[in-house]
């Protein structure tokens, strides 16, 4: 928990998210990783992934490999 509170990283959500309050999936760019969290939970669970690894899977899910 120390990390996250030492980084502030900048959220960002889906502009297909909409503004009606929804839940949304916010994801965090930070030098060499990419955070992911829930936005109807912003201080539970913080999902960590490598650069590299989270532009695999953007980049399956774009060419609907997933």
């Amino acid at each position: 928990m120390a990390e996250q509170e030492a980084v502030r990283p900048r959220w960002y959500k889906s502009s297909y998210s909409g503004t009606s309050g929804g839940a949304c999936v916010e994801v965090a760019e930070l030098p060499g990783a990419i955070w992911v969290r829930d936005s109807t939970a912003p201080r539970d669970v913080v999902l960590r992934f490598p650069s590299t690894s989270w532009a695999a899977f953007v980049t399956a899910v774009a060419h609907e490999r997933l």
